[in-house]
């Protein structure tokens, strides 16, 4: 048990001396697993970007990392994802989020993959804001900034093939008949499950994909007002409601906005903020992830709520 435990530590020490060459290889085998990713995979269903969790066995939920390598070693080790390899096999789901606005942006972006590529049925890499196509790049975006800092003249390679591998995050996740994540938040005008699934496919003719991608929940107000973001909007209850029938889920667990705390409960305990990272820029002053047992009966929001483990 020990060496797995040590595990997160050895990545995260890869992670400080990788050449470009073995950045850009690792991004490119992860972006051939995800293009491949179709239909049935281990236990999950994958339909577009949109990926089905069984509600079976043990899920680990990550909110924005920002590249706080630091906060990811601490959640792999405290969660116990890589000794648990004969267990209960717990899925590890990313909201996003993993680079821009931290030095250590490249090597968050290592282990992630590295993890995706050592387990591919067990971690699903979700899309974030700052992992979005460039009509809606976030701003300030730095990550070519930490990229430079770290390999120098070629770094442009490595900035152009990371954008290429966000065209292949998933952009939703659906545990069965409990919880849907989403990086953003509830897309207003989404219909239907496949308007979710192939919102990648529909941008920029539909508004699916910028407002999973940037929507924020908020209080008092009904439907949706703009967002003071500039992309996405600004979505009350209502438009939690209506989401969370049409998918037939009970809650709403999603990243993108820091929290003090490192998560906030929103529209009666319908949505749940994680804050995966601490520190400058953001200055909370603590993170948080979510390690959920699926085979046990759902929590209600005030239990659910004792399953988030705050560092």
């Amino acid at each position: 048990m020990k060496s797995h435990m040590n595990t997160a530590s050895v990545l995260a020490e890869e992670s400080t001396k990788i050449s470009i060459d073995e950045f850009l290889r690792l991004i490119r085998y992860v972006c051939t697993q995800l293009r491949d990713e179709d239909g049935k995979i281990g236990t999950l269903h994958i339909t577009g970007r949109l990926v089905e969790v069984p509600a079976t066995g043990e899920a680990i939920i990550v909110g924005d990392l920002h590249g706080d390598l630091k906060s990811l070693v601490y959640i792999l080790e405290t969660s116990h994802f890589l000794y648990s390899l004969k267990q209960d096999k717990p899925v590890l789901i990313f909201l996003g989020d993993y680079g821009d606005r931290g030095i250590n942006s490249p090597e968050v972006y290592y282990v992630v993959l590295k993890l995706k590529a050592m387990f591919p049925k067990r971690v699903i890499l979700m899309r974030g804001n700052h992992e979005g196509p460039i009509d809606l790049c976030a701003s300030p975006h730095d990550l070519s900034l930490h990229l430079k800092n770290k390999f120098g003249e070629r770094s442009s390679e490595a900035y152009l093939e990371l954008r290429k591998l966000f065209n292949y995050l998933y952009t939703a996740v659906i545990i069965q008949d409990r919880y849907v994540l989403l990086h953003g938040g509830a897309p207003s005008q989404a219909k239907t499950i496949n308007a979710i699934a192939y919102a990648h496919k529909t941008h920029p003719k539909t508004h699916h994909l910028e407002e999973i991608l940037w929507n924020d929940p908020w209080t008092g107000i009904t439907g949706t007002i703009a967002s003071p973001r500039g992309f996405g909007k600004l979505f009350g209850e209502d438009i939690t409601n209506k989401l969370l029938r049409m998918l037939n889920v009970k809650t709403l667990i999603r990243g993108h906005q820091s929290c003090p705390n490192g998560y906030n409960i929103i529209h009666s305990g319908q949505v749940i903020t994680l804050f995966s990272r601490k520190g400058k820029p953001y200055n909370n002053k603590h993170g948080a992830y979510i390690q959920l047992n699926l085979s046990a009966k759902q929590k209600t929001p005030q239990n659910l709520s004792q399953l988030i483990h705050k560092f």
